[in-house]
């Protein structure tokens, strides 16, 4: 990085592959988490020494508009006086002047908030950025979490300090001028995949640590008990179901992934006799009589015990509730929280009318069922979800609802000095005072209209800005900033000085018009204050997820909600098992993998096949039944005795292309048959 000289009105800091690496060890001088590339400059804020120096500068400013008008080609801004000093620091480096008068052009500007409104000041060449690389964290297994907004439960003292620090941030005297020195703590705790498994584990075990065992035998439980329940309340029992077990679960998981990488329309076709559309390995593993069985009576529940709407104890998430405490336990232990974290939405897939679902105009997936993710903004592994099953109401709702959700979400992090990026949902001035409170900092864009903002940076106060050009207001560590990007941005942060424009390398388009020394404008980007950038480089964590989840789908469309959420969940633990496998063993693929790259795919393949094994229990069990059957049907329960009053075609004459209609036949096979030689000879 150039050294800063004394003097200088900018800071240029030009980062490389070089520096880069030694960024992280040395993080007093470059801003955190950013990308290579990115040239940077300081504007810092200097305040008038007293009223005198403070009249002289507007008696010089008035009398350069004068002799502007008289012809002469003064600079009559700070902005452009600061340019020729990058221009001439950029003359030292072997920079082309155009970078500079780039950004005097975009006007990046600090502002000065009077009781006057708004007021343009000169700069020195002090700096007041101070943060570093890390944080501090401890371990923590907290993962007391509410999902559901449809529970009443309020904490008293979370929403008493919301109302105080949202009057606080009303007071006219609470935003100032942008010349205070932020502090930011250093982040210096374990992070990254906790686990003890060794160099011979393979994908399977890395999935345990999410979906454990004890999960599929609770899913196992509540299957069997649902079956029975069904049959209770329709009065008959199903000829075709048997009691699962463990094994078999695992293989109908293994099949719901593999039908996510060999996608067909219909599930009923995997078991299809067309060599080219049937799958050989599902027709040995069941059949797909007893998958759609095991589709009818999935569930995680007891049905029983249930309690209804309007009851004490009513729990709209009740049908999922075991998957969420238990897989939202194993998320938070696997994988202990890096330094900067990612707070988004994602959307699921649905099928059907469901109340929960919500319409996204902002997202790829417009209508779906919204989660919250809290997730790390350079792995994209998923630390906590909250589903929203509600619908917000006005503006304050929606601030209120934000508030909530972020503060669930980063419970059990309070005082380890992460750096959080959030969307507008989210973003307001109480927010962020009460994460600096719990010791953690945030940025992220906000509506400039909502409660706290500051007066001086809304639109109507601005005006009109050009591409580049910015304000800033500031209160401690709290920074507001507006500028004009490829539309006008208002954000909010914590974790970044005023001051600094960053300018990252632009697209060069073919026929532009360049200049004596050959650099066009048109490489350069639009200069961007630096809580901007920070947002940019930074709040990929949740679509990374998404894009890893979204690759192969698990589990097929539905009628039931919480269906969805079961193969969500499943999916999630899919990627976040093999985010970790990729960052414990460094890239290097399991033992047994003959190709150049482990990638998700061959992961998720792995993963099935290791879920599936050996297991044939359900086909081996129908045909050695048949063969019992064929013996002695009537020893097994098969006897003729009237089905209906009605009578139907004989099932044994149609196979064999003849049309006979009888009101007998077998209970247990659910089938008419007639009286003659049909019924054992269709039991052989």
């Amino acid at each position: 990085m150039a050294a800063r000289k004394r003097g200088e009105l900018f800071t240029i800091l030009e980062t490389s592959a070089d520096t880069e690496a030694s960024a992280v060890s040395d993080g007093e001088e470059c801003p955190l988490n950013l990308s290579v590339d990115v040239k940077w400059f300081e504007i810092p804020f200097r305040r008038p020494e007293s009223d005198e120096e403070e009249e002289e500068e507007e008696e010089e400013e008035e009398d350069e508009v004068v002799r502007e008008d008289e012809g002469e080609p003064e600079l009559k801004s700070a902005a452009a006086a600061a340019a020729a000093a990058a221009a001439a620091a950029a003359a030292e480096e072997d920079e082309p002047a155009d970078a500079a008068s780039y950004i005097a052009g975009g006007g990046c500007n600090i502002i000065l908030v009077t009781g006057n409104g708004i007021k343009h000041e000169e700069y020195e060449e002090e700096s007041y950025y101070a943060s570093s690389n890390n944080c501090s964290d401890t371990t923590s297994t907290d993962s007391d979490i509410d999902f559901s907004d449809l529970e009443e439960e309020e904490h008293a003292g979370l929403f008493s300090s919301y109302d105080v620090l949202d009057e606080e941030c009303t007071s006219p005297d609470f935003w100032g001028e942008p010349d205070q020195v932020i502090s930011i703590e250093p982040f210096s705790a374990d992070s990254g995949p906790q686990h003890s498994l060794g160099d011979d584990a393979d994908t399977l075990d890395y999935f345990r640590l999410l979906f454990p065992d004890s999960l599929f035998e609770h899913m196992v439980e509540q299957t069997n008990n649902y079956a029975l329940y069904r049959q209770r309340r329709s009065g008959r029992s199903d000829p075709h179901w048997h009691p699962t077990d463990v094994r078999e679960m695992k293989a109908y998981v293994g099949l719901n992934i593999l039908m996510g990488i060999n996608q067909l329309p219909d599930y009923g076709m995997y078991w299809a006799s067309d060599i080219f559309i049937g799958n050989a390995g599902f027709k040995k593993t069941m059949t797909a009589r007893r998958f759609e069985k095991l589709n009818q009576n999935l569930h995680l529940c007891d049905r029983l015990s249930e309690p209804s709407k309007g009851e004490l104890g009513y729990d709209g998430l009740y049908k999922i509730r075991p998957l969420l405490d238990m897989v939202g336990n194993t998320m938070w232990d696997a994988y202990l929280p890096n330094r900067c974290l990612t707070i988004d939405e994602c959307a699921i897939a649905t099928k059907g009318r469901f109340s929960p679902t919500q319409y996204m105009p902002s997202k790829p997936l417009r209508k779906g069922l919204k989660v919250w993710m809290l997730c790390d903004s350079r792995s994209g592994y998923c630390h906590r979800t909250r589903l929203h099953v509600g619908k917000p109401g006005d503006d304050a709702a929606v601030a209120a609802l934000g508030h909530r959700v972020v503060m669930s979400l980063v419970r059990g992090l309070e005082g380890r000095h992460h750096h959080l990026f959030m969307d507008s949902f989210f973003t307001s001035v109480p927010l962020l005072q009460r994460l600096m409170q719990d010791g953690l900092y945030a940025c992220g864009p906000t509506n400039p209209y909502r409660r706290g903002y500051p007066d001086a940076l809304r639109p109507r106060s601005v005006g009109k800005l050009e591409p580049g050009e910015f304000y800033q207001c500031q209160r401690g560590n709290l920074v507001a900033t507006i500028t004009k990007d490829a539309k006008v941005v208002s954000c909010l942060s914590s974790n970044s000085a005023p001051g600094i424009v960053g300018i990252g390398p632009g697209n060069k388009r073919d026929g532009d018009a360049s200049d004596g020394d050959g650099s066009s404008l048109s490489a350069l980007g639009i200069p961007r204050p630096l809580p901007l950038l920070l947002y940019q480089e930074n709040m990929r964590g949740v679509d990374l997820c998404d894009q890893l989840r979204e690759c192969y789908q698990v589990g097929r469309p539905c009628k039931k909600w919480w269906r969805y959420f079961l193969w969500f969940y499943v999916n999630l633990c899919i990627v976040n098992a093999y985010i970790i496998l990729r960052e414990s063993r460094g890239g290097v693929p399991p033992a047994g993998f003959n190709g150049k790259e482990f990638t998700q795919r061959h992961f998720r393949v792995r993963l099935a096949q290791q879920l599936i094994g050996d297991y044939q229990g359900a086909r081996g069990m129908e045909r050695a039944a048949r063969k019992r059957h064929a013996d002695s049907p009537l020893e097994y329960g098969h006897r003729l005795e009237r089905m209906s009053e009605r009578s139907r075609r004989c099932r044994n004459c149609t196979n064999k292309g003849l049309r006979h209609e009888s009101v007998f036949g077998c209970k247990i096979c659910n089938v008419h048959l007639c009286r003659g030689g049909c019924f054992s000879e269709f039991h052989k």
